[in-house]
Formats: structure tokens, sequence, C-alpha cells
């Protein structure tokens, strides 16, 4: 038995254990390495997130800001507008539309090409906009996983819920007879 002790107290003594020291030579710790990758994440989020602050508070930028947000919409109502005009004034929308059948192709191949680079340039803002709430979001993680982990130490059914830690008083107290009134009721049941 003495030497079993000797040998367990040299391969895990003094705070260390030369097994998990030995193999970590050859094989990364994966905790350690999942750690340093989320380090690294979470770094780069950050960098990454900083690049797109732009802050906006002349008289200037609120109008374009505006300005912006004017086509969408234009769009969207006016298309309305004329399905409404087609059925409440046929006469007037077909005349409408015959001026429209005049207008030569090139100036249409200009009109999707400004669509397509304001739809475009609404496409990238959103983007950054995305990113940036990416980064927000990810700067919450350490936090959401505390709280996972201490959320996880509380279940009544997990490996060990009961252990009393080499408390005494706890061992003692959790192997004394008590009064328990579900399993009375059963014994006189049966």
């Amino acid at each position: 038995m003495g030497m079993i002790n000797g040998l367990f107290g040299l391969l895990f003594g003094g705070d260390r254990n030369v097994v998990k020291d030995t193999v970590e030579v050859f094989r990364e710790n994966a905790e350690a390495g999942s750690v340093r990758a989320h380090e690294v994440q979470v770094q780069a989020m950050k960098e990454f997130g900083a690049e797109f602050v732009v802050p906006r508070q002349g008289v200037f930028d609120r109008l374009m800001d505006g300005v912006n947000r004017l086509p969408r919409p234009a769009l969207a109502l006016g298309t309305l507008g004329l399905f409404v005009s087609a059925m409440v004034s046929p006469l007037w929308f077909a005349e409408r539309m015959q001026g429209i059948a005049l207008v030569p192709e090139p100036l249409w191949w200009l009109l999707g090409v400004i669509v397509s680079f304001y739809f475009g340039a609404r496409h990238q803002v959103k983007a950054q906009q995305f990113q940036r709430e990416i980064v927000q979001t990810m700067s919450h993680v350490p936090q959401v996983i505390e709280n996972v982990s201490a959320l996880r130490k509380m279940r009544h059914d997990g490996i060990g819920a009961a252990a009393t830690d080499g408390d005494a008083t706890l061992t003692v107290a959790s192997l004394a007879q008590g009064e328990n009134a579900a399993l009375d009721e059963w014994r006189r049941a049966a």
C-alpha cells in the first residue's frame, strides 16, 4: 500500500500531474486552446467593429441620412400608385405608359445602374450595421458562458450534486435516518 501511495504521490503530488504534463507535450490542451481561440476571436471582432464606427453629428449628415431614406418608400409607393391610377383612370395611365415606351434603351440601362448602386450601397450600410451588432453580441459571450456555467452547477440531477465535499457534519447529517413523509406513507400502503 505504501508503494502505491508513493507512486501516486510521485505522479500526482505537489499540485502537478506528470501524465497530463507529458501528454500536453504531444497534444494541445483542448480547454486552453479553446480559451486562446476565443480571446483571439473577441479581439478580432473588436478591431473589426472599431473600423466601422462613424460618428454622425452634423446637420448635413442628418439631412443626407433623411434623403437616403426616401428612394425605397418612393419606389414602393410610386409602384402602388401606378396600380391605383390604372384602376381609377385607365386612359390617363395608358397615356403615361405610351410616354415610357418612348424612353431609349440606354436611358433604361442608366436608370438600372443608378438603382443598383443605390441599393448596393444600402446593402453595404446594412451589412456594416450587422457587423457592429455582431461585435456587440460577441462582447456578451464571456458573461453568458459564466451564467450558463453557474446555472449548470445548480442542477439537482448532475453527478455529485449531493456531494458533501469532505464536510464531516454534512456527511453525518446525510447518513442519519430522518422523517420522510412520502416513504412513511408508502410503507403504510404496502
